[in-house]
């Protein structure tokens, strides 16, 4: 049986990124759909952890792209500047080889991973069922996994209706893959649905199943590291309530 674990939005959080993997077991393959740097306060080391999982595939998000230049920081928030500007000087030229060589989809099978929408892959925001079903319309497998929104989120397309529906799981449910759909992991290291704990998801493919998993981790050292970094005092704060 093949397990995959699903990620998304690590955003430099050491002490989340490491809950995840022990809480994930023994996986076949590692699927990252994005911003591994941004907010938090290990960049490097959050990279140089992804480098030694199995079958890692990584995507480009809009903090990894800001952060080697790609992308004009102008776009982003003040806090959200701040950060990025942090990283420019804290990034190894490692890390920035890494970054740089990331694509920004990815397609295997039966699946397309992308880190915002299929449409955007950096930037576009898949926040309610409008978007989702304009972003349908721009892949051609049968499920789509983004992140992005820091959100655990399934959108279902109904081919009967053309209509789309839209959920957030829970941790600990079990989904299987049906019709066509676009499901998001929530985010590792910045879950922002009022639930703290670093959230992913586990995929085998031969039972077409889908997992979404919680679990908690040590937020006040991550608090700590990210005050003593002088980062952005609201990046810290809002780790303790999942905002």
């Amino acid at each position: 049986m093949t397990r995959i674990l699903v990620c998304s939005d690590i955003h430099a959080n050491l002490t989340a990124l490491d809950a995840v993997l022990n809480d994930a077991g023994k996986v076949d393959s590692v699927w990252c759909l994005g911003d591994v740097v941004g907010y938090g306060p290990d960049p490097n080391e959050c990279i140089q952890r992804l480098q030694t999982l199995p079958n890692l595939v990584c995507l480009i998000g809009n903090h990894d792209a800001a952060a080697i230049g790609q992308l004009d920081i102008k776009s982003f928030n003040h806090e959200a500047r701040q950060s990025i500007r942090w990283l420019t000087s804290t990034l190894t030229s490692a890390s920035r080889e890494f970054l740089g060589a990331l694509p920004d989809t990815y397609i295997d099978g039966d699946m397309t991973l992308a880190h915002g929408s299929p449409r955007v892959p950096i930037w576009e925001y898949l926040l309610d069922v409008f978007s989702a079903a304009n972003a349908f319309e721009y892949f051609m497998t049968d499920y789509c996994l983004v992140g992005h929104t820091h959100v655990p989120t399934v959108f279902t397309f109904d081919p009967a209706t053309g209509g789309v529906q839209w959920r957030m799981p829970t941790g600990g449910e079990r989904i299987m893959l049906e019709k066509r759909m676009i499901l998001n992991p929530g985010s590792v290291g910045q879950p922002r649905d009022h639930n703290p704990d670093a959230s992913y998801a586990i995929y085998e493919p031969e039972f077409g199943q889908w997992e979404l998993r919680r679990v908690a981790y040590d937020v006040q050292s991550v608090q700590k590291r990210i005050l003593s970094a002088g980062l952005p005092q609201r990046h810290a704060i809002r780790l303790a309530d999942g905002w």
